[in-house]
């Protein structure tokens, strides 16, 4: 492990110094983290592409500003950045990577149930899980950014508290608000598509 850190600091310093090979050796270390942020904030491939170039971009330009830390979390700081500015250019809310999402959020799980092990899904529950997961992603559609871009951080690519307001650079209580008022916002829109959830979650939320 203490050999991974040197290493990784002494490919900083070289990125430093113009070398580009050292920097591209980063760059295959952590694009595909780079990248999937990119892509659950952007919701597309295209948009997720470019994010992910303009970030290592930007990172290669600014490691001058680098004072140590967490690598990867600079690198995720900007590439968010980078998305939540595309954003608000373009005037509209992310969309998102679904499946990563039901399958991670500390929210109301939507995961075939475990006593169904590896059988074949039924094509009537295949359009059950489509339709369920069009319900998420319109409920989805409607946070603002802010509140998505944590949902991404923390529940889909399981960074901590810690390291969510590292990279957003707010506080750690903004980033506990953020995500519990974005959970919370979810269970109140998948309210009005009771009929597609499973049965277990539509129990809970006529209770709630």
């Amino acid at each position: 492990m203490m050999g991974a850190v040197m290493d990784e600091a002494a490919l900083i310093q070289a990125a430093r110094s113009n070398d580009l090979d050292a920097f591209n050796r980063l760059v295959l270390a952590y694009q595909s983290r780079v990248y999937a942020i990119a892509y659950r904030i952007m919701g597309d491939v295209d948009s997720a592409s470019d994010a992910t170039q303009e970030a290592f971009i930007s990172a290669f330009k600014n490691l001058h500003r680098f004072r140590g830390g967490s690598f990867p979390s600079w690198l995720f700081r900007i590439v968010t950045n980078a998305c939540y500015d595309e954003l608000r250019r373009r005037k509209r809310r992310p969309s998102s990577s679904l499946d990563s999402i039901t399958e991670d959020w500390d929210g109301p799980q939507f995961d075939e149930s475990p006593s169904m092990g590896s059988a074949p899904v039924s094509p009537d529950r295949a359009v059950e899980r489509d339709e369920l997961q069009g319900a998420i992603k319109r409920c989805l559609d409607q946070l603002p950014p802010e509140f998505k871009i944590v949902a991404v951080l923390v529940d889909v690519q399981d960074l901590n508290y810690q390291e969510a307001a590292e990279v957003i650079g707010t506080p750690i209580g903004t980033i506990k608000s953020r995500l519990a008022r974005a959970r919370q916002r979810l269970r109140d829109c998948l309210r009005t598509y009771r009929e597609l959830l499973p049965a277990a979650f539509r129990q809970d939320s006529e209770g709630m």
